[in-house]
């Protein structure tokens, strides 16, 4: 039985994407639940918000194959199959594959054999299940129940090979004028590799070869970043929230929006997600999610409240993708 893939995707950038992806691996790590974390950027931003610079290191100077391309490196040379995956534990329950900038130099591979899969090429195919099978490896090996999966903002063939292994998509979004251009390029652009992928699942030659369905679901989207005034998000902003239920609606359901839905009452919606300036550099330094934050980090006075208000919007926010992805919750809920 195959672990359910949850990829977090915009192709806007600076939407949160990675930060959202960190702190949720962490909120189910606290709730009991074994993540695989799983950075598929080539930036690797990731990894490096779970290392400390000394952990980065080690790893890339002394353990390479302990990175997401130290897997896929033999099928890019040609010599064999994807390596055994050697991830970096971090807590007994959330476990990293690591990622790294050289698989950048995977995306010509990966695009050339997308087109060999329709010549019923066995390499094709193993090349461009290689993330998916990782992945599986991996959350098989450590018990993971599922598994988040963070993303470049690009529609790249490695992107396009990371969302075929994927069972879902949450879209993470901000307020703007080019997160909502970037929604509507991508609807259409998922609903173009599921079919695509379906087509050429078809014709794999290789009985009992893991490869991944490709269901790649649109769970919901979360808005980030968006300034609080008075609780409520300034009227610069206001104009683009309004639109979101919609453009989502038509682009990546693709079906009519209902009148009268808004941001507070769409059903798609995940989570308005409060930006906390303050206590994300504080974070950072501490190598450390926000909820996690103690007085001796410097979260004293009125970061205490702070710091609980996130750890609850995370637990809210990471219960509710568990219903969603029709994951059974943990039975104690943890909030302070």
């Amino acid at each position: 039985m195959s672990i359910p893939v949850i990829a977090f995707f915009n192709n806007k950038g600076g939407v949160g994407k990675t930060s959202l992806v960190y702190h949720l691996a962490w909120m189910y790590s606290d709730l009991d639940i074994s993540v695989l974390a799983a950075d598929l950027d080539p930036q690797a931003n990731l990894t490096a918000a779970f290392l400390s610079e000394a952990r980065l290191e080690e790893l890339y100077e002394s353990q390479p194959d302990g990175t997401i391309f130290g897997c896929v490196k033999p099928l890019l040379r040609g010599v064999g199959d994807i390596m055994k995956p050697h991830p970096v534990r971090i807590s007994d329950n959330l476990t990293l594959l690591a990622g790294d900038l050289e698989l950048s130099a995977f995306e010509d591979e990966l695009s050339q054999q997308w087109s060999a899969c329709l010549d019923r090429k066995e390499r094709a195919f193993r090349v461009l299940s290689a993330f998916y099978r990782t992945m599986q490896t991996i959350a098989g090996e450590k018990g993971a129940r599922l598994v988040l999966v963070d993303l470049g903002p690009n529609l790249g063939a490695i992107n396009r090979a990371a969302l075929i292994s994927a069972d879902y998509v949450v879209i993470p979004l901000s307020p703007d004028l080019f997160s909502l251009k970037g929604l509507e390029n991508l609807g259409p652009t998922l609903r173009d590799w599921r079919k695509q992928w379906e087509e050429r699942i078809k014709k794999n030659p290789v009985s009992g070869l893991l490869l991944p369905a490709g269901s790649i679901k649109p769970l919901g989207y979360i808005v980030l970043q968006h300034s609080i005034r008075l609780d409520r998000p300034v009227k610069a902003y206001e104009k683009w929230i309004a639109r979101i239920p919609k453009v989502y609606a038509e682009k990546v359901l693709d079906k009519s929006a209902l009148p009268g839905v808004t941001i507070t009452n769409d059903p798609e919606c995940l989570s308005l997600l409060k930006h906390y300036r303050s206590l994300m550099p504080m974070a950072q330094e501490a190598v450390k999610p926000i909820f996690h934050l103690k007085p001796a980090d410097g979260a004293i006075g009125a970061h205490v409240s702070a710091v609980s208000a996130c750890y609850q919007d995370f637990e809210s926010l990471a219960n509710k993708i568990l219903e969603r992805a029709s994951i059974q919750p943990p039975v104690k809920q943890l909030t302070p």
